[in-house]
């Protein structure tokens, strides 16, 4: 299939991109890498009258080091962030999480900010945004405003993003010193989309102590699903194997996956306290990183 036809602009810089979101609002959608994007007006599921490409706009193509945030520009590949000894350095669970995004192929093309921005409830980098507390930089003419993963993602395929705004940056908090991670997810086929998966990470103090406990959840609704009971109880009674079992069930209670061909919402709801289960014995297998 083909898309229907539509206007298509190429700026050179983001001043010159939000302008243009200015003048064509809700008809227009912005391209970064296409990944999600394209296959969707193929398909007519979208058929924007105008395509605003940003490839061209280098000021977005940036993953550094901003203080106690790592900031992933608009234009940041999720290839090279899977390449980046920045990345690997300092946010351990994106940097397992991302082998898991689609194919190499796509990888290279694919931003970050376009995958967060797509909103998609099965994809990796929605639940990993929300187990980092990552905050979102929404930009347009009339300035920038940030937000976090709990006020970005809407339902399904839904941001919060007005029809002016585009996502300029994505903010993710450098992992802690001891900070432990995980990410696991389940598929019927390898590089399909998830059925279920968590991502997950905490600080243990010298006492044994656990804190800063952030379990989220994909396929466990329309949008990632953060499970505080489940990460309550891993602060108040530790990694013991019976707090665990406990969390999972907490998890696996508090989830309202819907069903699909792939799975019942009953299978995705008790397969997510299963996750759970795994990442925190995975993570008081592993001690400090």
């Amino acid at each position: 299939m083909k898309p229907a036809a539509f206007a298509y602009h190429r700026p050179a810089s983001l001043e010159e991109a939000l302008s243009l979101l200015a003048v064509h609002g809700a008809e227009a959608r912005v391209l970064s890498g296409g990944q999600s994007l394209v296959p969707l007006m193929n398909m007519r599921i979208l058929s924007p009258a105008v395509l605003i490409d940003i490839n061209r706009c280098r000021e977005l193509a940036y993953i550094r080091r901003e203080g106690g945030m790592i900031a992933c520009g608009a234009l940041a590949r999720q290839g090279e962030a899977e390449a980046s000894g920045l990345v690997a350095a300092t946010l351990p669970l994106l940097a397992s999480a991302l082998p898991h995004v689609g194919v190499r192929a796509s990888r290279n093309f694919g931003t970050l900010c376009g995958s967060l921005a797509h909103a998609d409830p099965l994809a990796e980098l929605p639940s990993v945004a929300a187990a980092l507390e990552a905050r979102f930089v929404i930009a347009s003419a009339r300035g920038r405003r940030e937000v976090g993963a709990e006020a970005f993602f809407v339902s399904a395929l839904t941001n919060c993003i007005e029809p002016d705004e585009m996502l300029a940056e994505v903010r993710f908090p450098v992992a802690a010193a001891g900070a432990r991670t995980a990410f696991l997810e389940v598929a019927n086929r390898g590089h399909g989309f998830a059925v279920a998966g968590v991502a997950a990470t905490l600080e243990v103090d010298a006492a044994g102590r656990c804190a800063g406990v952030r379990l989220a959840a994909m396929g466990a609704g329309d949008t990632t699903v953060r499970l505080a009971a489940a990460e309550a109880l891993i602060e108040d009674e530790g990694l013991s194997a019976a707090a665990i079992a406990a969390a999972g069930e907490a998890a696996r209670a508090a989830v309202e996956p819907t069903a699909d061909v792939h799975a019942s919402a009953e299978y995705r709801a008790g397969l997510i306290g299963v996750l759970v289960g795994r990442a925190l014995r995975a993570m008081a297998a592993a001690g400090p990183r």
